[in-house]
């Protein structure tokens, strides 16, 4: 496992992630997708999207709002209780996570659940250091709420008080009676969502892993308690089965983590959990949510949320199965599970992603040996490839560098164009992973690069 540091190096000298506002000195774990990171990430989420929505039996999507009326927040509990416990360093003022700092010793795998008070006692008891200065001398632990606030309107008070959404999914469960109503659905039914959602995160950190912008794609599953533990276990399974066989992570570095404590609404909760360099990380959730959600926005909003069965007539709360996915914390997964240092000839180093064929930016880059007399070629063969696969063209520099350049961008294939193809019409196709070189005819090209 390479370190966070040369994943970081990659993304910013390859344009993949750049720092955000950077020429006015950045802001604290803000970020910017790059050219080659918006393609990746762009693919993730249609893949996601493919495998969650389009193939998943009777499900569609929406695209809800980033800002809600503010009792949607009051009814799933998030005005009253999203917090995170916090506590200040009184030597160097630094704000630290109480249950982070726990964590991080190795000797407790999650302090989630635990109160102020066992928090706090655990800390002083081991004389655990702030990160920053390292002297072991603490506030009380204290809950920060998370959500980022704004007003509506010319003036700001308690009215006009609204908030960027913390997560996507209320806008599915508040949607519940338009899409069932609208698109006839019946029980069970699932619908997905794609979109950002914002965290007043006190201690971001590890690159893209936690940040205070990030993207969710999340499925809520509808269905009737009877049903809800097996299409909960079915949601675990095709989270890990999306991981390993769409996007191509290895399973040696995925693994399932059960929650300890749960919530008090919930029956079952699980993380699948990638190994990042700097440890074991959440990627995914699957939630056995029970009928807490619809249940508390129908006794907020005063509208039923019952389904009525057509068949048997009876009416009824579903239960919700949620499988929710970061994209960036999966996107940083697939750079760290694709990223890998080479010894080549006379020893030297070649860096390579080896990513999926269907993740790679481009499929294939097209290369003239030299710019004279072959540009015209190399040109007419990257138009006809481009119409059919993501292409780019290379013609900067020795043959040699523009192949460590794809190398290091993932692209699977490179195609040279060389004096001879103008004789033979034949071209060399150079694979990604095994460096090997093939001599093949032109009109076979698409053979090799599906």
């Amino acid at each position: 496992m390479y370190n966070i540091e040369k994943i970081v190096a990659l993304a910013k000298n390859r344009g993949f992630i750049f720092a955000g506002s950077e020429i006015y000195g950045g802001l604290a774990n803000s970020w910017d997708y790059g050219p080659l990171g918006v393609e990746l990430k762009n693919k993730i989420k249609r893949l996601w999207w493919e495998e969650f929505v389009k193939k998943n039996e009777n499900s569609v999507g929406i695209d809800g709002g980033i800002l809600m009326n503010r009792e949607v927040w009051v009814a799933s509990g998030h005005v009253g209780g999203f917090t995170d416990p916090l506590m200040d360093c009184k030597h160097c003022k630094s704000r630290s996570r109480a249950d982070k700092l726990i964590e991080d010793t190795g000797k407790v795998y999650s302090a989630d659940g635990w109160s102020n008070d066992e928090l706090f006692k655990y800390i002083t008891e081991n004389k655990l250091k702030c990160p920053r200065c390292g002297a072991c001398d603490w506030t009380p632990v204290r809950q920060f709420n998370l959500m980022f606030k704004t007003h509506r309107g010319v003036t700001e008070d308690a009215g006009t008080e609204l908030f960027l959404r913390p997560e996507t999914a209320q806008s599915q469960y508040i949607n519940f009676q338009n899409v069932q109503r609208t698109m006839r659905l019946k029980v069970p039914f699932g619908l997905g969502q794609i979109g950002k959602a914002f965290r007043n995160e006190i201690t971001p950190g590890n690159f893209i892993f936690r940040i205070c912008e990030f993207e969710q794609m999340e499925h809520q599953l509808f269905c009737r308690d009877s049903e809800a533990k097996d299409f909960y276990n079915k949601c675990k399974d095709k989270a890990m089965n999306f991981y390993t066989k769409t996007l191509g992570i290895r399973p040696e570095n995925l693994r399932f983590r059960d929650h300890e404590k749960l919530a008090f609404y919930a029956k079952a909760a699980c993380d699948s959990e990638y190994n990042f360099p700097f440890g074991w990380g959440e990627i995914n959730g699957t939630h056995h949510r029970g009928t807490h959600d619809l249940t508390s926005h129908q006794n907020h909003s005063g509208k039923s949320m019952e389904y009525l069965d057509p068949i048997t007539n009876e009416k009824f709360i579903p239960t919700v199965i949620e499988s929710s996915h970061g994209a960036d914390r999966l996107f940083l997964a697939i750079l760290c599970d694709a990223y890998n240092e080479e010894t080549v000839a006379e020893g030297d180093t070649r860096i390579v992603l080896k990513l999926k064929k269907e993740l790679a930016q481009y499929r294939v880059c097209v290369l003239p040996l030299q710019k004279k007399g072959l540009t015209e070629k190399a040109e007419e063969i990257y138009k006809t490839v481009a119409e059919k696969f993501d292409a780019t063209y290379d013609d900067a520099g020795s043959i040699g560098k523009r192949y460590r350049r794809q190398d290091e961008i993932g692209t699977p294939f490179c195609i040279t164009v060389d004096y001879e193809t103008l004789n033979d019409g034949m071209i060399t196709i150079r694979d990604r992973d095994t460096m090997q070189q093939k001599r093949i005819k032109t009109i076979d090209i698409f053979k090799y690069l599906v």
